[in-house]
C-alpha cells in the first residue's frame, strides 16, 4: 500500500511539476541568454523518485536581432549555437533539496547524437564602464544558492563550425566528437576559483576516425584521435594524414603549371600548456609548446610544366606565409623528433625522379609567432635542427628567421661530417646529369643571409677523391650515356679532386645566388650551398644555364619528339590497314 501511495503520488506530482518545469526552463533560458536564445522540445518526462528528467525532440536556436542588437552594444558572445537532439536526459536530480534547499545537484546530463553548429563571429570588445554586469552566479541567485552538475555528456556528435566574420563564409563539419564536461559548480565563490575553465573541473572532447577530401579533390585527409582536456591544457593530434589521390607524375599532369604534391603522414602532434581561454573568446593559438613527430613528409615537383607566371613562392617563405595568417599565434617551443623529409623531383630531360633525403630530423623553433605585442619583445624565431643527408652524413643546420622584415630577411649556417659523395647520385644523375664516381667529404661549413630575391655568404669543405662523370640528356628516350670526353676534361681540367691540394692552403668560396619566382625558401637554401660548393670544386666558372631558358628548350624538345611518335603511330596504323 506504501510503495502504491509514493507511486500515484510520484505520478501526481510528475504530471502536476510537468508544466512548471517547462515553463522554468523556457524562461531560464531565455532570460539568463539575455534573451538571445529560445529552448523548445516536443515533451517532457519527470520522475521524481529517480530524479531523471527527460525532453525530447530538443532545439536550442539564436535570435538573429537579439544577437545585432547586442553587437551594437558591444555585448554579444564570439560563439552562438544552435543545437538539435532527439533526447535530452537528466540523471539523478536532487528535486527535493532543489525545491526545498534551493540547491540544483545534478549527477548528469547526457545528450546523445545531437546536431550542434557554432557560429563564430567578430565582435567588438567591450568597453570598459562603470556599470557593474551582473555575473552568472548572481543572475540565478534569486531561484537557486547553487548549481551543481557531476557530468555533462555529449556522445557522437555531428559538429559544424562555422566561421561568418571571414570575407568568405566557411563551415567545418566534424562527425563522432564526444565532449565530456566534469563537475560544473555555479555557487557564490566558484567565480573565483582559478582551477577552474568556465565553472568546470575539466572540459575534454575526443574526435575520433575523422576523414575528409580537400575541396580541389586532389588528397584525402585522416585523422586517427584528436583529444583535448582544459585540465591538463593538452591537446593530442594523432594518425594525421594528408594522402594525394594521384600517382606523382598523374597528380602534377593534371595542372598546366608546376604544382607541389605533398604526401604527409605525422603520428603524434602535441600541444601544450594551451590557452583554451584565448582559443575560445578570440580565436589565437597561444601554446608553450607544440611537439610534432614521428612524421614523414614527402614533396614531389615535376618540370616537365612551365613555373607558374602568376605565384612568386618567396610569399611563401615559413616566416613571411606566418605573417599573413589571419589566426593570431605565439608558440614559444616547437619540438621536431624524428622527422623524415623527402624532397623528390622529375626532371623531363633525364626522364628519371631525383630525390634529396633528410632523415631523422629532430630540433628545435623558437618563437614561432605572429602577434603584434610579442614582436614587439623578440622580432626572430630560431631553429636550431639536425639530421642525417640522404641517411648518412651527420648534418646541423640554424635559421634566424627575422620575423618583421618586409623583404623576408634571414640568415642560416650549418655543418656537415664526413659524408660519401656517391649517396647523392640518387639527386645528381637525375636532375645535374651528372655522376658521382668517387668522392669523400671530412667536414662542409657555410653560413648565408638572404631574403625573397638573394642570398649570399661563404662555406670551407674540406674533401678528397673527387671524380665524377658527365651525363647526356634523354628526351629521345634511348636513356642517359656517358659524355666520355668531356668527363676526362672535367676531372684532369676542370674539378679539383681534392682539398686542400698538397702543399697548398684549404680553398674556401664566397656563395652569391639569386632566387627565380617559381624556386621555394628550401630551393634558395640549398642552391646557394651548392654554387659554393661548384667554385670550391672548380667548376664555379662555368656559367650555370638559365633555368627558364632551359625549362623552355626541354619543353620544345618534348613537343618535337611527341609529334614525332604521332606520326611514327599514325604510319603504324596506316600500314597495318
Amino acid at each position: 500500500m506504501l510503495i502504491l501511495i509514493l507511486a500515484f503520488g510520484a505520478m501526481f506530482l510528475s504530471a502536476r511539476w510537468k508544466p512548471i518545469l517547462t515553463e522554468k526552463i523556457k524562461a531560464g533560458v531565455y532570460n539568463g541568454s539575455s534573451h538571445l536564445y529560445t529552448i523548445d522540445f516536443k515533451s517532457i518526462n519527470l520522475n521524481i523518485i529517480t530524479g531523471s528528467l527527460a525532453l525530447r525532440d530538443v532545439t536550442l536556436k539564436a535570435n538573429p536581432s537579439v544577437f545585432d542588437s547586442l553587437k551594437k552594444q558591444r555585448l554579444a558572445p564570439a560563439h552562438v549555437f544552435e543545437i538539435k537532439l532527439k533526447k535530452l536526459q537528466i540523471n539523478r536530480a536532487s528535486i527535493l533539496t532543489a525545491y526545498f534547499k534551493r540547491r540544483l545537484d545534478i549527477n548528469a546530463i547526457i545528450l546523445d547524437r545531437p546536431s550542434i553548429d557554432v557560429t563564430f563571429n567578430k565582435v567588438p570588445k567591450r568597453i570598459d564602464t562603470n556599470k557593474v554586469e551582473k555575473s552568472l552566479y548572481e543572475q540565478i541567485s534569486n531561484t537557486f544558492k547553487s548549481a551543481r552538475v557531476h557530468a555533462i555528456k555529449v556522445i557522437d556528435a555531428d559538429f559544424s563550425y562555422i566561421k561568418s566574420g571571414a570575407p568568405k563564409k566557411t563551415r567545418n563539419a566534424i562527425k563522432h566528437l564526444d565532449i565530456n564536461v566534469n563537475d560544473f559548480l555555479l555557487d557564490s565563490l566558484s567565480d573565483q576559483d582559478t582551477s577552474r575553465f568556465y565553472y568546470t573541473k575539466d572540459i575534454s572532447f575526443e574526435i575520433a576516425g575523422y576523414k575528409s577530401v580537400t575541396k580541389d579533390k586532389m588528397y584525402s585527409m585522416k585523422v586517427d584521435t584528436v583529444r583535448g582536456s582544459t585540465s591538463s591544457k593538452k591537446i593530442s593530434i594523432k594518425g594525421f594524414k594528408l594522402i594525394p589521390l594521384y600517382p606523382e607524375l598523374t597528380f602534377a599532369r593534371k595542372y598546366n603549371e608546376q604544382k607541389d604534391r605533398y604526401d604527409l603522414s605525422f603520428n603524434d602532434i602535441e600541444f601544450n600548456g594551451m590557452d583554451f581561454t584565448s582559443l575560445n573568446t578570440d580565436e589565437k593559438i597561444y601554446s608553450r609548446s607544440v611537439s610534432i613527430g614521428p612524421a614523414k613528409v614527402a614533396v614531389f615537383m615535376s618540370r616537365e610544366s612551365p613555373p607558374s607566371t602568376r605565384l612568386n613562392k618567396g610569399e611563401n617563405y615559413p616566416h613571411v606565409a606566418l605573417k599573413r595568417l589571419n589566426i593570431p599565434i605565439a608558440i614559444d617551443t616547437v619540438s621536431l623528433k624524428n622527422v623524415d623529409v623527402k624532397y623528390s623531383e622529375y626532371s623531363p630531360a633525364s626522364k628519371k625522379t631525383g630525390t634529396i633525403l633528410f632523415s631523422s630530423l629532430n630540433g628545435n623553433i623558437l618563437n614561432l609567432t605572429n602577434d603584434s605585442l610579442r614582436l614587439i619583445k623578440n622580432n626572430h624565431a630560431k631553429a636550431n635542427l639536425n639530421t642525417f643527408l640522404m641517411g648518412s652524413g651527420k648534418m646541423n643546420v640554424k635559421i634566424d628567421f627575422n620575423l618583421t622584415d618586409a623583404n623576408g630577411g634571414f640568415s642560416y649556417s650549418g655543418n656537415l661530417g664526413t659524408f660519401n659523395l656517391v649517396k647523392l647520385n640518387p639527386l645528381a644523375v637525375a636532375l645535374g646529369l651528372v655522376q658521382v664516381e668517387s668522392g669523400n667529404i671530412q667536414k662542409l661549413d657555410f653560413k648565408a643571409t638572404g631574403n625573397k630575391t638573394n642570398a649570399s655568404g661563404s662555406m670551407n669543405m674540406l674533401y678528397t677523391n673527387l671524380k665524377v662523370k658527365l651525363l647526356s640528356d634523354n628526351i629521345d628516350g634511348e636513356g642517359t650515356k656517358e659524355k666520355g670526353f668531356l668527363s676526362f676534361l672535367a676531372n684532369n681540367i676542370l674539378i679539383k679532386d681534392s682539398n686542400p691540394v698538397k702543399g697548398d692552403p684549404p680553398r674556401t668560396a664566397k656563395m652569391v645566388n639569386t632566387r627565380i619566382k617559381s624556386a621555394s625558401f628550401f630551393n634558395l637554401m640549398w642552391k646557394t650551398v651548392f654554387v659554393g660548393i661548384k667554385d670550391i670544386v672548380g667548376v664555379g666558372i662555368v656559367p650555370e644555364k638559365n633555368p627558364v631558358k632551359q625549362q623552355k628548350v626541354i619543353a620544345k624538345k618534348i613537343r618535337k619528339q611527341k609529334r614525332a611518335d604521332r606520326r611514327e603511330a599514325r604510319r603504324a596504323k596506316r600500314e597495318k590497314n
